[in-house]
């Protein structure tokens, strides 16, 4: 296959927009998407928009570019939809921390806990799971628990580590949290943010609740080494919602997260620098997604997700249950 060129892209998203039509597919990616899958797409978004996108989408065909889990939770949301995802192999190292197993013998220890997992976790653990959450409603999902179940109630938390951390601060109470990480920012570390703040005082600093930085920054504003005012804790979606106040403004902004989140931002607030806090801080399972494969898989309709009905059952209440408390 030829490598894809800056002469090449407008030919190929033209193909690819025309399929769809064709198809009667909407095309659904995430803001880590290559820049130019992002802006071919009917819309982009974090995990928890494109759940809800999903949800309520019209046409026939949903092409997820994204990884596994979400493609999966997509057709959980659609089953009578075909959802595509242009390469299977694009999975998440997140997903992959905790398996089913793993979750029932976590469950098994603690009988009559309530369990909150990411929704970055494949459909069978979501089969055993009573809520899901994404960093932009994780808090607000387990405050809810808090309210219904009681300020005591055992809560397991996976398998983000440090979104777990993030949660135990805000609410103000221990849980039980799973050992696990994404990859990509769990590389973002403390030194990575020493560094470039040094390199632009004064700027604000936007760190998602997975970055490995996330809980040295909390105990650094704690402790008044970072001035609060400059720091947000914020999700992808978060993000862009920032971007859309702060349009106009200018000035630099540093962002901790998968270099992909640049793009929307910059789309958003062109008149803000935006940089990366890390600028190796790529997920290598999210650039598995191109412009070549997404038109393939809408010619041939291709690489279909379909979670078995008896999984798919099970795993919706927890994932309607997050869209609702969103």
């Amino acid at each position: 296959m030829s490598l894809l060129t800056l002469e090449n892209i407008p030919a190929l998203q033209a193909e690819v927009r025309a399929l769809a039509k064709e198809r009667d597919a909407v095309i659904l990616a995430h803001n880590y998407q290559v820049a130019e899958v992002q802006d071919v797409a009917d819309y982009v978004g974090d995990s928890l928009g494109l759940s809800q996108q999903a949800a309520k989408a019209q046409a026939s065909v949903i092409a997820f570019c994204g990884v596994h889990f979400m493609a999966e939770t997509a057709s959980v949301l659609c089953p009578d939809k075909t959802v595509l995802i242009p390469d299977l192999d694009a999975g998440c190292s997140l997903a992959d921390s905790i398996t089913a197993e793993q979750l029932a013998a976590w469950q098994a220890k603690h009988p009559g806990a309530i369990t909150v997992m990411y929704v970055n976790t494949t459909a069978e653990v979501k089969a055993l799971t009573d809520y899901c959450v994404t960093s932009s409603n994780a808090v607000k999902v387990v405050e809810h628990i808090l309210r219904e179940h009681g300020p005591d109630t055992e809560i397991l938390f996976g398998p983000d580590m440090f979104l777990g951390a993030y949660v135990e601060k805000q609410v103000g109470r221990a849980l039980h949290v799973w050992d696990g990480e994404c990859h990509v920012h769990a590389g973002i570390r403390p030194s990575d943010i020493a560094d470039v703040r040094a390199a632009h005082p004064g700027s604000d600093f936007l760190v998602h609740p997975e970055c490995g930085c996330s809980t040295s920054v909390m105990e650094y504003v704690a402790a008044g080494d970072v001035d609060s005012q400059g720091v947000h804790m914020l999700s992808t979606g978060g993000m862009m919602d920032y971007a859309e106040q702060h349009k106009g403004q200018g000035g630099t902004v540093i962002m901790a997260t998968e270099v992909g989140m640049l793009h929307p931002l910059r789309m958003a607030a062109p008149d803000i620098d935006f940089i990366a806090a890390n600028e190796r801080a790529s997920c290598r399972y999210m650039k598995m997604i191109t412009l070549a494969n997404l038109r393939d898989a809408l010619r041939d309709m291709q690489y279909e997700v379909r979670v078995p009905a008896e999984i798919a059952e099970k795993a919706k209440v927890p994932i309607e249950r997050m869209v609702a408390i969103s």
